[in-house]
């Protein structure tokens, strides 16, 4: 894939930490150009784009991939300004999805881009799920061969509270730089008594936060960490393929499951083309492609697929909660709550934030 090289102009308008990717049409000659912003990661999000291609050889696409911040910021202000910042916008900060659109910056979708959603995730005419991925526990598989999984949320706070070999080594999201770790970190609190207790044993063991789901996988992959908390089990059930020195638990008690939230923007320049494209996502081949290629599943049969994906990870269809695409999404967003509920979570972990490279 090639790199897209743009003017000077165009790049000082997009946020520093984005990374683009041109990806040049299949055929011979460019008959329309896709842009999509996006917090999946290129890698992951390649077999969609390739198969979307395919079926449209005239059809160039650039990929925008940003942080749910970053996307958040980025398409508010283009709103606000009524410029163009790209068609399609996905993320898997749904609450600030459902944020944008609210605020009047999607286009109405036809019925045939939403077709067979359920109704959790759909949201009016224009925001709909594109996936189906559960928040699960990742363990590093060599220190845990000899000792029971913690296969619950009281388990965990119990295996926090009982030994002090935990003690900066366990992670999670930051939950003030990660869009969809403050959104899992926030349900958490709405759907039990065990939050209150959890962020404490977290804040006692000293856990480390991190931006991203890949910086979790990787420490606890080679033993940096030991237990991964509330990590998008898409990004470990694709690496658990290739890497088998870290396992994957799906809370018994419940497991909190999201679809990434796609709108097209007000200003699209190819609105069609990017209903084109959420409704190849959502068809029989599109519904494949996230099974097999992609690990993110679909919101319409993605709980029979996760069964058999996860098999090992004793996932229980009963136990899944996935996340509404309602209103009921924006109390978090609301300032006064969220600043609430950040300063407890400072005061819980108060020093235990590490970035990408400070290891």
């Amino acid at each position: 894939m090639r790199r897209l090289v743009l003017p000077l102009a165009v790049l000082l308008a997009w946020p520093a930490g984005a990374v683009e990717t041109r990806m040049p049409p299949r055929g011979e000659e460019t008959q329309a150009h896709l842009v999509i912003e996006s917090t999946t990661d290129f890698v992951i999000f390649e077999p969609i784009l390739l198969a979307f291609q395919h079926q449209n050889p005239g059809v160039a696409i650039t990929y925008r991939e940003l942080t749910t911040n970053e996307v958040a910021d980025d398409v508010t202000a283009a709103c606000e300004e009524g410029r163009f910042v790209a068609d399609l916008v996905i993320s898997s900060s749904i609450d600030q999805q459902l944020k944008l659109v609210n605020d009047g910056c999607a286009l109405p979708l036809r019925a045939e881009a939403r077709a067979g959603l359920p109704d959790w995730a759909r949201w009016r005419e224009e925001l709909v799920g594109l996936t189906f991925e559960p928040a699960v526990t990742v363990y590093n598989r060599a220190y845990f061969e000899d000792r029971r999984l913690p296969e619950s949320r009281f388990e965990l706070i119990d295996l926090l509270r009982e030994s002090e070999k935990f003690v900066g080594k366990v992670g999670t999201y930051d939950i003030e730089s990660s869009g969809v770790g403050y959104l899992f970190a926030f349900q958490d609190a709405l759907q039990a008594s065990t939050w209150g207790r959890l962020v404490e044993s977290l804040g006692r063991n000293r856990a480390r936060l991190f931006c991203c789901t890949a910086d979790i996988l990787d420490r606890v992959a080679d033993g940096r960490l030991l237990i991964g908390y509330n990590v998008l089990g898409s990004y470990a059930l694709q690496r658990i393929e290739t890497d088998d020195r870290f396992g994957i638990v799906l809370p018994d008690d419940y497991t909190l499951v999201l679809a990434r939230a796609a709108f097209v923007a007000k200003a699209a320049r190819q609105p069609e083309l990017a209903e084109d494209f959420i409704a190849f996502m959502l068809s029989a081949e599109g519904r494949d492609i996230l099974s097999s290629d992609m690990r993110l599943l679909s919101p319409i049969d993605g709980a029979k697929r996760l069964a058999a994906l996860a098999a090992s990870a004793a996932a229980d269809p009963q136990t899944l909660r996935p996340i509404a695409m309602t209103p009921a999404l924006l109390v978090g967003l609301d300032r006064a709550k969220r600043e609430i509920f950040l300063e407890q979570w400072r005061a819980a972990l108060p020093a235990g934030a590490v970035t990408a490279g400070e290891e």
